[in-house]
């Protein structure tokens, strides 16, 4: 009788895969984007921006997103607001609904759709007109560290809900199935948890950035501890570079497993966020994925937060310096380090040449050697 009744029906929602959480670290440095305004202004940015989360949610009626801004003093939430919530509908005092002042295209536009567009645009606003110039002189760069930890607690937040609600894994035992050993993706852990992977929460980060490699160097401590952590947690970080250098995001792609695509036309940015960077986890297993083989992975000193191609290393707690500490002392752990004067010695030592052996009257190359004629 369940055929007939259609009961059935309503039990196929049992099988659904888990959701996908796209949460996006939005890039809002103002010094970047002033540099930019003649090829992608910021406001042709956010609008192309809302698009592709549109096109998120879209996919699935469960999908979910969130929007956190990296600005040049502080990390703030656009999406989901933190504080205030959505201007929605409000009683009049005769008991009728007033809109508000909505239009009818608002009215008519997808709820979800409407509530992202509302509160990005409206905190994105805020954040703007609570910037000084103070605070645009006394910083120049963007707090990328702050935007991603604000990233990855609101994803294990959403992953924990998820996990307590529908019975799927949370992070932690993701972390313990896959990314805990070191028998690489090969190994039994690796398949185990590549068979339970659509049983938890989907997430993925996504950071759309401006700013260049010497912006973000004072923050490599903790940028590299928050990409370690994604690469644990097996949390892809996929990068949308609009304009600079970016070598820490080259690592943070190159770890997690992510997309990295640098924009040769900025005006383009829609198109590469809907081919390159709109499907998920389990979309991508059947797609041919960008792949960037030349990745920098140069460091910066902990000394003075420089790139640096070639430094010394502390053979204890591995920090890296441009130049030999004062005292020959780490910066980190205050170990005496051993460092011998390397400018006064060569790089390089010259091998010295082998002198061909002769083998049954021929010599190494293989041509006969000629013998002296005796003399009269």
């Amino acid at each position: 009788m369940n055929s007939v009744d259609a009961s059935e029906h309503y039990d196929l929602g049992t099988t659904d895969l888990a959701p996908s959480l796209l949460t996006i670290v939005f890039d809002t440095n103002p010094h970047a984007w002033a540099a930019l305004n003649q090829s992608l202004p910021l406001s042709n940015a956010v609008a192309n921006l809302l698009v592709f989360i549109n096109a998120h949610l879209a996919c699935n009626y469960a999908n979910e997103v969130a929007v956190v801004a990296s600005h040049s003093q502080k990390a703030a939430w656009l999406y989901p607001s933190q504080h205030d919530t959505p201007s929605t509908t409000t009683a009049d005092r005769d008991g009728d609904v007033a809109m508000n002042g909505s239009t009818p295209a608002q009215t008519n536009k997808y709820r979800p759709f409407r509530i992202v567009e509302e509160q990005v645009t409206k905190n994105l606003k805020d954040l703007m007109d609570s910037t000084s110039s103070d605070d645009l002189r006394g910083n120049t760069s963007t707090m990328l560290a702050g935007a991603l930890t604000l990233a990855l607690s609101h994803i294990n937040r959403r992953t924990i809900a998820w996990a307590e609600e529908h019975g799927g894994a949370d992070l932690e035992d993701a972390a313990a199935e896959g990314g805990g050993g070191s028998g690489g993706p090969t190994s039994g852990a690796g398949r185990h948890s590549a068979a339970n992977e659509d049983e938890r929460l989907q997430s993925r980060i996504l950071i759309v950035s401006v700013s260049g490699s010497g912006d973000s160097a004072h923050q490599y401590i903790p940028v590299m501890n928050g990409i370690f952590a994604c690469q644990r947690l097996q949390i892809p970080i996929d990068v949308c570079k609009i304009s600079g250098d970016a070598v820490f995001l080259q690592q943070a792609c190159d770890a997690t497993k992510g997309v990295y695509m640098a924009l040769s036309e900025p005006r383009g940015l829609l198109q590469y966020l809907m081919m390159a960077f709109l499907p998920d986890q389990r979309s991508r297993r059947h797609l041919v994925l960008p792949t960037r083989v030349d990745v920098d992975f140069r460091a910066a000193c902990f000394c003075h937060r420089r790139v640096v191609d070639v430094g010394y290393v502390c053979s204890i707690c591995l920090s890296i310096f441009c130049e030999p500490p004062p005292n020959n002392e780490c910066l980190t752990c205050g170990t005496i380090l051993d460092i011998g004067d390397y400018g006064a010695k060569p790089a390089l030592i010259p091998r010295k040449k082998k002198k061909k052996k002769r083998v049954n009257g021929t010599s190494a190359a293989g041509t006969p050697m000629s013998t002296p004629t005796p003399g009269p």
